[in-house]
């Protein structure tokens, strides 16, 4: 059997294993099920990163999909939520499950195609659903309850941190912001072959990731060769900054980091960091020579009573967006 025809098989056979059943809903169904506007159907389902099909008369909806756009609207029906919001949620949940998927289905996708390649009889199209069927039946379950627990525990750590200073505006908070990323990673792309380059990144992210939750810190978002990272103290992200140094520094196949940090109050909104602070961290990374670490002044005004750090203050620099910034640049004290 022809490989696109095997795929097609196998990925029917998980889409109705994942959605809820066989696709049985037009989108006027899902439109007189629900009670919820067309406009407001199309727009929810937009937001949460999936196209619309172009024949209104397509059978492409499951039970799931109608009980999904009951719950998100639910939420502003019930007060829980401004009804303006409603479509900002649905597409960071969008967009953030997105990504975690296209890492999971990479990560079980060798797993898949060698068992069925492995079918005896590869015109076997029953011996292939079976095999896909298995196939899910062992991953999903497993993924579902990690992804559960892990976000449980990330909603319990976060909620804390709110909690804790009641003073503060739920999406303002006072952080240290800071960005590492990878020095001369684009000519690498044009040098590493495909699998050569998802290793880098895979070692970048892993390394990165681990610094920074040992650090006490959060990892923001990855993008390429950059990772953005926040901190509930300015000691906490000095120690983190010094530490990915350090780290990548001893691997001989990892390029040199740059790293910016930066002190003050920034705007939290659905899972990410904005304002001058997020601006002034990315312009010092930079702006930083490779293997340093710039700091802004607020930032250098928090640390100097620490004799855990050496901060040097340098020539100020001129960038977009800023008449000019002090760095100073940022070191472990020698001791003797």
């Amino acid at each position: 059997m022809p490989e696109n025809q095997i795929s097609s098989v196998v990925q029917g056979e998980i889409e109705k294993n994942l959605l809820g059943g066989t696709p049985k809903y037009t989108r006027l169904d899902i439109v007189e099920k629900s009670g919820i506007p067309l406009e407001r159907v199309v727009r929810l389902w937009i937001a949460m990163g999936f196209p619309v099909h172009t024949d209104p008369e397509a059978v492409v909806y499951t039970d799931a999909d109608l009980d999904a756009l009951r719950l998100i609207t639910s939420l502003s029906e019930q007060n829980i939520i401004k009804p303006e919001m409603e479509v900002a949620i649905a597409r960071t949940l969008g967009q953030s499950m997105s990504r975690l998927t296209e890492w999971q289905v990479g990560m079980v996708n060798s797993r898949m195609y060698d068992l069925v390649s492995a079918t005896e009889d590869s015109a076997d199209l029953d011996a292939i659903r079976r095999d896909a069927r298995e196939i899910a039946a062992q991953t999903v379950p497993t993924l579902e309850a990690l992804q559960s627990y892990t976000w449980r525990r990330h909603l319990a750590a976060t909620a804390g941190r709110s909690i804790a200073d009641p003073n503060e505006e739920a999406t303002s908070r006072t952080l240290a912001v800071g960005f590492a990323d990878m020095v001369g990673y684009t000519s690498l792309t044009r040098q590493l072959g495909i699998e050569e380059l998802t290793q880098l990144l895979e070692e970048f992210e892993s390394v990165a990731s681990d610094v920074i939750a040992r650090g006490r810190g959060s990892v923001i978002k990855n993008v390429g060769d950059e990772v953005m990272f926040s901190a509930q103290t300015a000691e906490d992200a000095a120690h983190i900054a010094l530490d990915l140094q350090e780290a990548f520094a001893a691997n001989e196949e990892m390029p040199e980091l740059r790293v910016g940090l930066a002190w003050g109050p920034v705007l939290a909104r659905y899972g990410d960091l904005y304002g001058s602070v997020v601006n002034i961290a990315a312009r010092l990374t930079s702006s930083a020579h490779p293997g340093t670490i710039l700091v802004d002044t607020t930032m250098a005004e928090e640390l100097e009573s620490d004799s855990e750090f050496y901060l040097k203050s340098l020539r100020s620099v001129r960038v977009r967006g800023f008449h000019k910034l002090k760095p100073h640049a940022l070191r472990r004290n020698k001791r003797d």
